[in-house]
């Protein structure tokens, strides 16, 4: 297969940032997408239906003229979230879904949740009206394993929160063990529940962060796991199965940032993340499967139809990718594998 042809993708999960990264970043990211559904752990976060709405006209404003783009609005889920207000934000049509964040479990989430059970009004107005719980799957137990954080937060948080809330629906956002797979593989024929799945996570195992010494910018948040790990994503990814899909978690930091003495977690992929996924899956010899993970199980899972556009990715026999750093007022952004070879390339848009 020489040509991909499918409905204009969506990514389910960016980080798009605000300010000069946001209007730095924000044209890859509407190049290969037609919707995205927007993170939003600012400083401060978007905690309100009105702090949202705001957000996005923030967004919407530096979108570049000719560029088709929407996006879908998430709020961020505190100890001290007002259901009717997050209830009026997705009534009205300003909110798609909310963000659980355990507090400190990654970048600027130090005002999250600190207990299901502070939240369990605002869950149960979410399970009444349909509105969609978006998960970072990791406990921050200070005694737990890094490495184990993922598997450990379906035994001890998703296990139970979909026991006490039954008919909410949720999705594992970027996950990356196998524990994960199966959970998902086996819990989410119901389709209440889904996971997205980032091309760093198929493309890296954690031995990138060590290779030849430190290597900051594969560091991100869930880590990356064991090679074993990465195969069983790869399959959950090329399955086609309806519960997972395209999600790149896409998370600018500038150079300066990520090259620190301490570090912050986050990969930039939306340069070539498309290309990247295509990538995987015609190693996997499962082209055929990317439509619906790119571009069906998404919006069949959010309960929205499938873009009208089709756009047409080309297979040539060049390898390319040189994706140069992002200039922006705050400093310079890498992307991921910038100078890995690539062999797809956007046709038409």
């Amino acid at each position: 297969m020489q040509t991909v042809t499918l409905p204009r993708p969506d990514d389910w999960h960016v980080h798009l940032r605000d300010g000069a990264i946001l209007k730095a970043v924000l044209p890859y990211t509407a190049r290969a997408f037609g919707r995205a559904i927007i993170m939003p752990n600012l400083r401060p976060p978007v905690t309100t239906a009105a702090m949202v709405a705001e957000y996005r006209s923030a967004i919407m404003e530096v979108l570049p003229e000719g560029m088709s783009f929407t996006p879908l609005m998430t709020l961020y889920l505190t100890d001290a979230t007002d259901p009717d207000d997050l209830k009026k934000g997705f009534t009205e049509g300003i909110v798609t879904a909310a963000k659980l964040y355990p507090a400190n479990a990654t970048t600027n989430s130090e005002l999250g949740v600190t207990k299901i059970k502070n939240i369990a009004s605002v869950l149960e107005t979410m399970q009444q009206i349909g509105m969609p719980l978006l998960v970072h799957g990791e406990v921050t137990d200070p005694y737990v394993d890094i490495f184990d954080r993922e598997a450990v937060f379906i035994d001890k948080i998703l296990t139970p929160l979909r026991k006490d809330f039954p008919d909410l629906r949720i999705v594992f956002e970027h996950i990356t063990t196998s524990e994960a797979v199966d959970y998902i593989t086996a819990e989410g024929l119901d389709g209440k529940l889904a996971a997205t799945i980032t091309p760093h996570h198929l493309h890296i195992n954690r031995n990138a962060l060590f290779q030849g010494g430190i290597r900051p910018h594969y560091y991100c948040l869930p880590v990356a796991k064991r090679e074993k790990h990465r195969l069983a994503l790869v399959k959950a990814a090329t399955s086609g199965e309806k519960m997972f899909f395209l999600g790149t978690d896409t998370a600018p930091h500038t150079r300066q940032a990520k090259e620190s003495v301490c570090g912050c977690a986050g990969i930039f992929s939306a340069p070539s993340a498309l290309e990247l996924y295509l990538q995987i899956f015609d190693e996997a010899k499962c082209l055929e499967k990317f439509e619906a993970f790119a571009s069906r199980n998404g919006p069949d899972f959010y309960r929205l139809p499938a873009n009208e556009e089709w756009v047409v990715y080309e297979k040539t026999s060049k390898e390319f990718n040189e994706i140069k750093p992002i200039l922006t007022e705050n400093g310079e952004i890498l992307s991921f594998m910038a100078s890995a070879p690539i062999t797809w390339r956007l046709v038409n848009t």
